[in-house]
């Protein structure tokens, strides 16, 4: 492909506020049977999964700031969009009706939706996947997560993965490190489809990977949906995250290609932030001292059901503020108004500010 082709940047998103949304997920809930709602995963339903705190925001910021040479932004969402979001022609909101068989919606599994991005139409062959918590940290080089003919993956710091069999209690980057590797252990003896060879020194390693940006080729995804059609229609089966249907994206993906030449480990300098931890205080301080060095970072939400005023959010908020002042091109300018429960240092930090018009070529919605 071309040194300088673009790189397409994709976003899922959803608000869990939103009262319509909020109704359509209830009544999801409600129409599993037993047997769907026993493998229902660990966390798949609590709030923490759908809030929005405003890490979209904050990741356009760190977007436009370290990467201001990307390409077509995607935000992938059902049917909603952010109040601040301006009309760009650098965006397109993506309608999970107009990417996702109607027969298989509605979904609230986020591994069953990122199965279907790489066929958003226009889609750059390079592109990165982003979660909203996750965070660009210093200025990108596209070398250094794209080879000429792949791209690059990280280990997670987690401890390794102890058991070979998928586990109701495991978590879902658990589940998939098993299920990627019996996939890769079963057809070992046989290769791959279309002449796939596997790379001869490729071991297996009980490793999950790191919650990063995730850098992709869709040529191989096109590939994979005819190399692995059974796990594509598996995760592509669920309403809810369940916890024998794992993520194929997040892990499958990256360990085929590492088993197959098309990528390579990679040391990136990153932060994991858990916002339930209760060392979320240092972990916070440690990102402040780190921002501009990281390559990446993630906020990952794990307070689980706390209500949007919860201190330990708000922290978060007050930390992105700090870090990422400066709205992005895709924001509307607008006022924010102060909650009443924000006080002293965090409402100075998020609400008395006022957002910046930028200027573009064109002022339209997508």
């Amino acid at each position: 492909m071309p040194h300088g082709s673009p790189i397409d940047i994709v976003y899922l998103w959803v608000d869990g506020n939103d009262a319509t949304w909020r109704a359509k997920r209830q009544a999801a809930l409600q129409q599993l049977g037993s047997d769907s709602s026993a493998a229902m995963a660990r966390y798949s339903n609590v709030e923490g999964r759908f809030r929005d705190n405003h890490e979209l925001r904050y990741s356009l910021r760190a977007l436009e700031k370290f990467f201001p040479q990307h390409g077509h932004v995607y935000l992938v969402t059902d049917g909603q969009r952010p109040d601040w979001l301006r009309p760009s022609e650098r965006l397109t909101l993506v309608d999970h009706r107009d990417l996702i068989p109607a027969a298989s919606l509605p979904t609230f599994d986020s591994g069953h939706i990122e199965s279907w991005i790489h066929h958003i139409p226009g889609l750059s062959e390079r592109y990165f996947y982003f979660n909203d918590d996750v965070f660009f940290g210093a200025p990108v080089r596209p070398d250094d997560w794209f080879s000429p003919d792949g791209f690059h993956v990280t280990w997670s710091d987690e401890p390794e993965v102890s058991d070979e069999a998928m586990r109701m209690d495991a978590t879902s980057l658990e589940n998939a490190c098993r299920l990627s590797i019996q996939w890769l252990t079963d057809r070992a003896s046989s290769g791959t489809a279309a002449g796939r060879e596997p790379d001869p020194l490729y071991r297996n390693t009980f490793r999950t990977f790191a919650h990063s940006p995730r850098p992709m080729l869709k040529s191989v995804l096109l590939e994979l949906e005819h190399t692995a059609p059974e796990l594509f229609a598996s995760v592509r089966s669920t309403v809810f995250r369940s916890w024998d249907k794992p993520t194929i994206i997040s892990d499958f993906v990256l360990r085929w290609a590492l088993a197959h030449g098309l990528a390579s480990l990679r040391p990136y300098r990153h932060r994991y932030v858990s916002t339930g931890a209760a060392d979320q205080h240092e972990q916070l301080q440690a990102l402040l001292a780190e921002f501009g060095a990281l390559d990446f970072f993630c906020i990952n939400d794990t307070t689980d059901d706390a209500q949007t005023s919860d201190p330990r959010l708000q922290n978060v908020l007050t930390v992105l503020q700090s870090i990422l002042p400066n709205p992005s091109g895709f924001e509307r300018a607008m006022t924010l108004e102060c909650p009443d429960r924000l006080q002293g240092s965090e409402a100075q930090a998020i609400c008395q500010y006022r957002t910046t018009r930028r200027s573009h070529p064109a002022d339209r919605p997508s």
